[in-house]
């Protein structure tokens, strides 16, 4: 028997069809890439080498993430990280290795936007527009408060943790 599936199950399995095809074309064409680098990339296209707050900032993911993602491409030879004005900020740059792979990185990137766009005429609606619709929603009210006003626990069960 097949257990009923959860919200957060169904995103992950989307994320990892998607991703994971994405991926295995980069691969395809002999770039040793991941998807998750791609917003890190195209936000220094636009800005030029930039702090890890500024990538943050223009790409819409946490510090965090892009702190993460930015030590994965170092090790990947993809970026170079060189001290900021302030000692604890470090500025990311693409390598000569990454230059190189724009070409076919924006050929894959144009080609994912196609595909992506077919994928919605199968669908009820845009993925990427009830996605934004999602985070926005997310944004303006968190998960957590929702689930707050949501959750019952019996008096029983409450008192057997005291």
């Amino acid at each position: 028997m097949k257990i009923p599936s959860s919200l957060g199950t169904e995103l992950r399995r989307l994320l990892e069809l998607l991703d994971g095809d994405v991926e295995r074309r980069y691969a395809s064409l002999g770039l040793d890439y991941r998807a998750r680098f791609t917003p890190i990339v195209r936000s220094l296209e636009i800005v030029g080498p930039a702090s890890i707050k500024s990538i943050a900032h223009h790409s819409g993911l946490s510090h965090s993430a892009v702190s993460q993602t930015v030590a994965q491409m170092e090790k990947y030879g993809l970026l170079m990280l060189k001290p900021g004005s302030d000692s604890r900020e470090r500025i990311a740059q693409p390598t000569e290795k990454l230059m190189e792979m724009l070409p076919l990185l924006h050929i894959q990137w144009a080609a994912t936007y196609r595909a992506a766009a077919k994928l919605d005429t199968e669908l009820s609606a845009s993925l990427l527009q009830i996605v934004g619709e999602a985070i926005a929603a997310l944004e303006h009210q968190p998960f957590a408060e929702r689930i707050a006003t949501e959750i019952y626990v019996p008096t029983s069960a409450a008192n057997a943790y005291k």
